[in-house]
């Protein structure tokens, strides 16, 4: 009786653990931001009109001759884009880019951030982390985060505004990384820009997770091929796989997505020491951790991927020693000025200028 007693108040009290890390995940999403970007940009889409806010270091309403790059930095899941701002910004500083420079840095809001702020009917905000896939926003309108960047990117296509920019940098760490590689597949205004000559860079900084274009994932003993663990039939699923993917991709063919990206200037930056299984913001989903197990080697397992479906990859990795997940630390580290700015140089990729 007295073991069936403990048994029961044991069970009571893991499921009363349970239930309590329930509530505080709940707790900590809804957790308004600090800050809302003082500035804005609309995003027209089908008939609908949103507003997204952003920093943005320069009045780019009027010309801006001097400005031959920009710089987007897209932030993590915090939504805290007052401190990716702030990070950008040290980069410019430290690589002495600032009167050529202009420094862009979205915010994809939640519904808790509009309610607490009080903002505008027609500010888009997301369900929690779905902008990092590309989802389309819960309210005012169906319109993608990757809309969000075609906008932006649009707008930077105006030869009028921006008549010697040369090159579009965009930038993101962790849930921002994850943003920056699925639109560096599917994103659509890159090729005005380069119709233009204006040259787009991808740099993806510690993401949790990537797009596979195959059902294969990394096993155990360094190949690739179908995971252990199948998560219910839903592994390859968007946004780790090319099974239903958002509305934005539409009848877009991911063989021909995946041609393109390979030709896309990308170039992934992993921290050495992002290597805990159990961090806090990491993707524990099952299909993230068919990927690997931290955020170092799924980096690396992806990379391995994509030299295998494509030997003459020209897409770059560079480790950044000593680094956790950090991303003021990896954007300002010798590696992160390289492939922001093409400045000094980065310890582990040598001495070819980007």
């Amino acid at each position: 009786m007295y073991k069936k007693t403990l048994l029961l108040v044991l069970s009571a009290l893991a499921a009363t653990a349970v239930l309590a890390a329930q509530s505080t995940d709940t707790t900590s999403s809804a957790v308004p931001v600090k800050a809302i970007a003082p500035s804005e940009i609309h995003v027209d889409k089908g008939g609908a009109s949103a507003v997204l806010p952003l920093y943005v270091s320069a009045d780019w309403s009027r010309p801006l001759p001097n400005v031959t790059r920009a710089l987007l930095v897209f932030h993590g899941k915090l939504r805290n884009a007052d401190e990716y701002n702030l990070s950008g910004q040290k980069a410019i500083a430290t690589a002495k880019a600032g009167d050529a420079t202009l420094l862009i840095t979205p915010q994809f809001l939640g519904q808790q951030d509009v309610d607490a702020f009080h903002l505008a009917p027609s500010t888009l905000r997301w369900a929690p982390e779905a902008w990092m896939g590309g989802d389309d926003a819960t309210a005012p309108a169906a319109i993608s985060s990757f809309d969000t960047i075609d906008a932006i990117l649009n707008h930077l296509a105006d030869r009028r505004i921006f008549p010697n920019l040369k090159t579009v940098v965009i930038a993101g760490h962790s849930g921002g990384g994850q943003v920056v590689q699925r639109y560096a597949v599917v994103g659509k205004a890159p090729e005005r820009l380069a119709a233009l000559g204006i040259a787009t860079r991808y740099v993806v900084a510690n993401p949790s997770s990537y797009v596979y274009f195959s059902p294969e994932r990394p096993l155990e003993d360094g190949s690739f091929g179908l995971p252990r663990k199948t998560c219910f039939g839903k592994y390859n699923h968007w946004k780790y796989g090319t099974e239903n993917p958002p509305p934005y991709v539409g009848d877009a063919s991911f063989a021909n997505l995946e041609t393109r990206f390979i030709t896309r200037d990308v170039i992934y930056l992993l921290g050495t020491k992002d290597t805990d299984p159990n961090h806090p913001a990491l993707d524990k989903t099952c299909s993230a951790e068919d990927e690997g197990a931290y955020r170092y080697v799924r980096g690396h397992n992806y990379f391995r991927y994509l030299m295998g479906r494509h030997q003459a990859l020209t897409q770059r990795l560079w480790d950044v020693e000593g680094v956790e997940h950090d991303g003021d630390k990896m954007f300002n580290s010798p590696c992160g000025l390289y492939a922001l700015f093409g400045v000094g140089r980065c310890p582990t990729q040598g001495t070819t200028k980007p």
